[in-house]
């Protein structure tokens, strides 16, 4: 016969109850269970991959979805985003950042830089870059975020070091941008870092305080500068091509002229070879021709006359001939 159930009776606020001493040991193997099922396994989301590690060696790189893995701390997996974009701030930050090494402690030191011909400015920028190799980001550097930080801050230190204040304040964006960026794609894949940069924009740049109203007055004398120089340009743009073409125009007309001249000139000589011809053979007739045709183009120009007799006394009578 089985011995019967061992019972225990406990007071609790003066009320007795009977539990068996089984469940002493069985609750928490129950629990120790859960716990073991609830840990095997794990997701990744679509921007993301897996580090497996057992015992913290490299396992594998699981890619996204529902995965399993050794419970109770045996194998362990750290999501690593591949797939997005991630971006750390120097000289300022944004609130409620997803990256922990998106932002610095200290991001007044990070905007003081001194240029090339010592002058002091504050920069403040941003370099977007990607995880390209999980397993090297993990494993080859104690602190790949903030190793990430340092090289850039060194690298556009240097290129700002090496320009003028004028250009890094004006026209020298452009180029200093590209050139840190060229400089720091270099330097990572010397160290295998498993990122890579793609891009780093200047957001503000502007002198220090004590010498920022002399440094607005400045930019404002280089605006104004530009703005003159842009409204005589187009001055110039709006002049110059009207009296191009005027000049041109009175050339062809001059040139149409000069044809004009020369074909009425040639003309005329054929046709007054032609007179001569006729006159070479009746000089008397050729000559009454010619002198009728003349007066035939010039007296109905001269308006209307009165020719009188020499012998006539008076011309009174002739005045109302025109009526």
């Amino acid at each position: 016969m089985k011995p019967p159930p061992i019972h225990r009776t406990v007071t609790i606020g003066g009320s007795q109850m009977s539990f068996a001493p089984r469940w002493l040991i069985l609750a928490p193997v129950a629990v120790i269970l859960i716990y073991g099922v609830l840990s095997s396994f794990y997701t990744i989301s679509p921007e993301s991959v897996a580090v497996v590690q057992r015992f913290g060696k490299y396992q594998q790189t699981a890619s996204p979805g529902l995965h399993f893995k050794l419970p109770y701390g045996i194998d362990t997996a750290v999501i690593v985003p591949v797939r997005r974009q991630l971006k750390l701030e120097f000289g300022f930050g944004s609130p409620n950042a997803t990256n922990p090494d998106q932002i610095s402690d200290e991001p007044d030191r990070e905007r003081d830089m001194v240029t090339g011909d010592l002058n002091a400015v504050n920069v403040e920028w941003v370099l977007n870059y990607s995880i390209t190799d999980p397993k090297q980001y993990l494993f080859h550097f104690r602190n790949p975020g903030s190793t990430l930080r340092d090289l850039t801050e060194s690298v556009v230190c240097q290129v700002i070091g090496d320009r003028t204040v004028d250009e890094v304040l004006t026209i020298g964006r452009n180029e200093i941008e590209a050139d840190s960026l060229l400089r720091l794609k270099a330097i990572l894949e010397n160290l295998n870092i498993g990122v890579a940069a793609e891009q780093i924009q200047l957001m503000n740049v502007h002198p220090p305080g004590p010498v920022q109203r002399s440094f607005d007055e400045v930019n404002r004398a280089q605006q104004e500068r530009s703005q003159l120089i842009n409204e005589a340009n187009g001055e110039y743009n709006r002049v110059i091509p009207r009296a191009k073409g005027l000049a041109e125009q009175r050339i062809s007309g001059a040139e149409g002229f000069a044809v004009q001249r020369i074909n009425q000139a040639e003309g005329d000589v054929v046709r007054f070879k032609e007179l001569l011809a006729q006159y070479d053979k009746a000089p008397a007739i050729t000559k009454q021709r010619l002198y009728l045709e003349t007066m035939n183009e010039v007296l109905p120009k001269l308006g209307p006359k009165i020719i009188l007799d020499e012998d006539a006394k008076q011309f009174l009578p002739l005045m109302n001939l025109n009526k």
